[in-house]
């Protein structure tokens, strides 16, 4: 058969009809499996099991359009079949693809337009709060205090803290963490609007009353999609008797919300934290008082959280949770407040090592060890090790997974620390610290928008949270140069708070904060320094930096003299700080400012390559590329330019965008002394570099 006979017999059969309404209606249907089956939960296989099928059923269609005609006397073969079509006949195929066409159009544009509203409602929040609810989860919200004592406070939340503890180590469960459900009320007005913020089907209500040794536990499993109860309960119980209520709590959620417990998990949620009641109450005002430490950054909170923690375990030696609690306050102080002496980080050491005799399946244990080699020794291998096994014990351990993100961003893994962080995000989805944090990791790749994305997101949950304001200014600096708009970020900072934020890293910026470094970059010097004066300082570490940040501003002011004066009274103070703790490097730092102050330029470039040394990018990808920064402002005004300038080039090749960029180095005043050179003219066209800093 001859192709233009061929083609005029399909036509003639109808096989173009057919084909063109077929492909219209499979089309129609697969946008219906596409939109429709996910509403009702139908997995992605049964999607693709109706395109399949529609596949097949089309070349079967063709088949028989070629082989039988539809007639009005029923469907015969094409040779008995009257050739002469009816007008109406032909026009009923039309019929069916146009409507089938507008179905198709219409169903396809209402499934865009609903996915790019979800995609931007869920762009403003956690990915977490945006979609739907999984059935086995639940937030505790604050349990209510009803105590005649308003000390008792610290009770209601231990009760609170201890039953989340417990279905933590659920995995069939998701339970969002305590920074999250502790923004909210006891009872809050809308309960739905709650449980979509924090991407929870269920809330649990509660209130404590305590008097002497009687105590009374309320409890209420609310579904929040229906704002029906669950089950409620009271428990009147001695107050030795309170875990066993924490564990009956426990269980009759996990019961409640179906959820399947391992053997393991049975034992976890019903095993006694200590027999003591003096030692528990101890613990629990510990903990109350490590919470206050965390949110103010106060010393004196943690004193008195150490003190209790202490007592709880002379009344019970083997009381794990207060022994891990007491390493973990023991090293957030060393990393956020003051670096303990290797004698104390010893006895930290001691103390874990203990819980885990005692207890070696102790998540609490395993996280303060991975916290031990993170932020004791910044042994990152060995840290992610420990928290790796404090998820396997504890799966909703939502610190467990912020502390992995961390450790892979240390070690460059930007990726796997994004997924990890995202992951923890969803166990935690109210706390700001981690938006603001994961907003340092966009910056370190500089991807700008991103990194502003999340911190105006952190700011969003907690209009004062000083970190987030510090980070959105120095990002805001490092991409556009623009210093008005760095400043506002500080807008809903508490005043007095401004300045305080600094962080430890090792460049000029870090000795006097962002803040006040702000009003150098516009080189307004007696601005900066009456700023930064102001501030004040407490105790020999504080005088110390003060000094030195003074000495600093004086020295970019160009007030040689001075800066002089204010270096020999901070000399004897950094060396002696060095004689006590030689790998403190930021004092390190600071000491090099110190000697470029005096004019002692070889000791300044000597302590200056000392503290780059002992923390490399290789062992470090965030605090390493800012101590290489802090190396080239010295080597720039210490006498060794073309050592800045290779310093340069190579950081603005790589993930190290919190501490520098091309903006930025047109603005700095740091950078004077080779602002001149063609070299550094080079670096600022960005013809030599590759990636978003092109």
């Amino acid at each position: 058969m001859k192709s233009g006979n061929f083609f005029a017999e399909l036509k003639r059969r109808n096989v173009y009809k057919v084909a063109v309404a077929y492909a219209v209606v499979g089309w129609l249907l697969i946008q219906v499996a596409t939109q429709v089956f996910p509403f009702f939960e139908v997995p992605n296989w049964g999607i693709r099991l109706i395109v399949l099928i529609i596949v097949v059923g089309f070349l079967i269609a063709l088949a028989v359009s070629w082989a039988f005609e539809l007639t009005p006397e029923g469907i015969k073969r094409t040779e008995d079949a009257d050739a002469a079509k009816t007008h109406s006949r032909g026009r009923t195929w039309i019929y069916v693809a146009i409507v089938s066409a507008v179905l198709s159009v219409a169903l396809f544009i209402l499934g865009r337009y609903t996915a790019s509203r979800a995609g931007s409602f869920e762009g403003g929040r956690p990915a977490a709060a945006a979609r739907s609810q999984p059935a086995k989860s639940i937030a505790i919200l604050p349990f209510e205090n009803l105590s005649e004592e308003r000390a008792n406070a610290y009770f209601a939340e231990g009760v609170q803290d201890e039953i989340l503890t417990r279905l933590s180590a659920v995995r069939d469960l998701k339970v969002i963490s305590r920074t999250s459900t502790e923004k909210y009320q006891s009872k809050p007005d809308n309960l739905k609007a709650v449980a979509q913020e924090l991407g929870v089907s269920s809330i649990l209500e509660g209130a404590v009353q305590r008097a002497g040794d009687k105590v009374r536990v309320n409890v209420q499993l609310i579904d929040a999609q229906t704002d029906s109860h669950l089950w409620a309960k009271s428990y009147d119980r001695e107050l030795r008797d309170v875990l066993s209520v924490e564990s009956e709590v426990a269980a009759e959620i996990a019961d409640s919300l179906k959820a399947n417990l391992s053997p393991t998990e049975s034992k976890v949620m019903a095993a006694p934290r200590t027999q003591k009641t003096e030692a528990y109450d101890l613990f629990l005002r510990g903990e109350y008082e490590l919470h206050q430490g965390q949110s103010s950054l106060a010393v004196d909170a943690f004193d008195h959280a150490d003190a209790f923690y202490r007592q709880a375990l002379i009344q019970d030696p083997n009381f794990v949770q207060a022994s891990a609690a007491l390493a973990y306050a023991r090293l957030y102080r060393h990393w956020f407040l003051a670096p303990l002496a290797p004698p104390e980080l010893e006895e930290v050491k001691s103390i874990i090592d203990r819980a885990l005799a005692v207890s070696p399946d102790s998540p609490e244990a395993h996280i303060a060890l991975g916290l031990f080699f993170y932020w004791g020794h910044r042994q990152y291998d060995k840290a992610l090790a420990e928290f790796n096994r404090t998820l396997e014990l504890q799966p909703n351990n939502a610190l467990a997974q912020q502390f992995r993100g961390w450790v892979y961003r240390r070690r460059g893994e930007w990726e796997r620390a994004i997924a990890d962080i995202r992951r923890a995000e969803e166990l935690d989805p109210r706390d700001p610290q981690i938006p603001a944090n994961l907003g340092a990791i966009y910056a370190e790749l500089r991807l700008w928008k991103d990194a502003e994305r999340v911190e105006l997101r952190a700011l969003a949950l907690d209009p004062h949270n000083v970190v987030a304001a510090d980070f959105l200014a120095r990002f805001r600096l490092n991409a556009t140069g623009d210093i008005e708009s760095a400043r506002q970020a500080f807008n809903s900072a508490p005043e007095e708070k401004r300045i305080t934020a600094r962080s430890f890293q090792g460049d000029v910026a870090a000795i006097t904060g962002i803040s006040v470094y702000l009003d150098v970059m516009e080189r307004r010097f007696s601005d900066a320094l009456q700023a930064f004066e102001a501030e004040g300082s407490n105790g020999d570490i504080e005088r110390t930096r003060q000094l030195a940040g003074q000495a600093v501003l004086q020295l970019l002011a160009g007030q040689t003299e001075a800066a002089k004066s204010t270096g020999e009274e901070a000399l004897p103070l950094l060396e002696a700080r060095l004689r006590e703790r030689p790998d403190d490097s930021f004092a390190t730092t600071e000491l090099a400012w110190v000697y470029l102050a005096l004019g002692r330029n070889a000791d300044a470039l000597r302590v200056a390559r000392e503290a780059a040394a002992s923390i490399p990018i290789e062992k470090d990808a965030v605090t390493g590329p800012a101590f290489q920064v802090g190396l080239a402002q010295v080597e720039a005004r210490g006498g060794a330019p073309d050592e800045a300038i290779k310093r340069l080039r190579l950081l603005l090749s790589i993930p190290a965008g919190t501490d520098i960029s091309i903006a930025r180095l047109k603005i700095d005043p740091v950078w004077d002394p080779i602002r001149n050179r063609p070299d550094f003219q080079q670096l600022l066209t960005g013809t030599e570099l590759i990636g978003p800093n092109k």
